[in-house]
């Protein structure tokens, strides 16, 4: 008679050690570098960039005009960052649940949060490295642009000025990710995204709907600055002359005394807080499919 098989040790996992958090934020990275659609967003990012810079030029050389200030490159270069670079936050999030790869993700390192963590430092890296690309364009746009009409380069961007730029940005990276966290679909993701940013806020040529109500109505002068991350950072990112002329034709004072610094956190709560805490919270306890 045959005997039986000794049955199976049981494997011991117990002390393994846990995938170190840099190896998951290079994993991270590679998936938005590694696909077409991701690489062609950063091609085109950083190519709008530098035609953007390029037409002002051109602008510059053919018309005749004034060149931009430093302020007024510091503007102009933030358009395409807030239009392309928080598209690469949203998908980090979405395309493990819009490519069925989260599975794989989830099973490969167990801890949701740590992921979740990883997916953050590396977008966040991709917004800094732009962030730096459009800062040094737009130096080098501004001394070009100064050599073409032969005058001086205008420096005159504050540190305040540069700093709440730098911190929108961020604040735009963030919102974005936490969009995607909350809505794990990259279409819905970016409608949302895109309506708040650019139709209900607007940029730099185009004002957008809460803008025109601030500026047209006296009720919205005392409450869209709580709603509005645009509105309630405006006052701190004018100059004394901007801020003296705005609130001349207003008829209204621009705080940035503790009201509003008040209505700057309100604002990011909503837009930003709420959603990273929810879509984290969701993200956690999704099913995997």
């Amino acid at each position: 008679m045959s005997s039986l098989a000794a049955p199976p040790q049981s494997l011991d996992v117990s002390n393994t050690p846990a995938v170190p958090f840099g190896r998951l934020v290079k994993v991270e990275w590679r998936k938005m570098l590694d696909t077409r659609a991701g690489l062609w967003l950063l091609i085109i990012s950083a190519g709008l960039l530098a035609l953007i810079s390029g037409i002002v030029l051109l602008v510059v050389a053919l018309a005749d005009v004034t060149p931009p200030s430093a302020n007024d490159w510091l503007n102009i270069m933030t358009i395409p960052v807030s239009m392309l670079v928080p598209v690469m936050a949203i998908t980090i999030v979405t395309q493990e649940w819009s490519q069925r790869t989260a599975m794989v993700t989830f099973a490969l390192e167990a801890s949701r949060l740590r992921v979740v963590l990883a997916k953050l430092v590396a977008v966040m890296a991709l917004g800094a490295a732009t962030i730096v690309l459009a800062a040094v364009l737009g130096l080098v746009g501004n001394v070009v642009g100064a050599a073409i009409a032969g005058t001086d380069a205008d420096w005159n961007v504050t540190v305040g000025a540069f700093g709440w730029a730098l911190a929108t940005q961020v604040l735009y990276l963030l919102m974005g990710f936490g969009f995607g966290l909350l809505l794990l679909s990259s279409p819905a993701a970016l409608a949302l995204y895109y309506v708040y940013v650019w139709i209900l806020e607007g940029g730099v040529i185009i004002p957008g709907i809460m803008y025109v109500l601030w500026f047209s109505f006296d009720w919205a002068q005392s409450i869209l600055p709580w709603i509005s991350m645009r509105l309630s950072m405006l006052p701190f990112q004018l100059s004394d002359d901007d801020v003296r002329t705005i609130e001349q034709d207003l008829g209204a004072t621009l705080d940035t005394g503790a009201l509003g610094i008040a209505r700057v956190i309100t604002s990011v709560l909503i837009w930003v807080g709420i959603p990273l805490l929810l879509g984290t919270w969701r993200l956690l306890r999704a099913e995997v499919k």
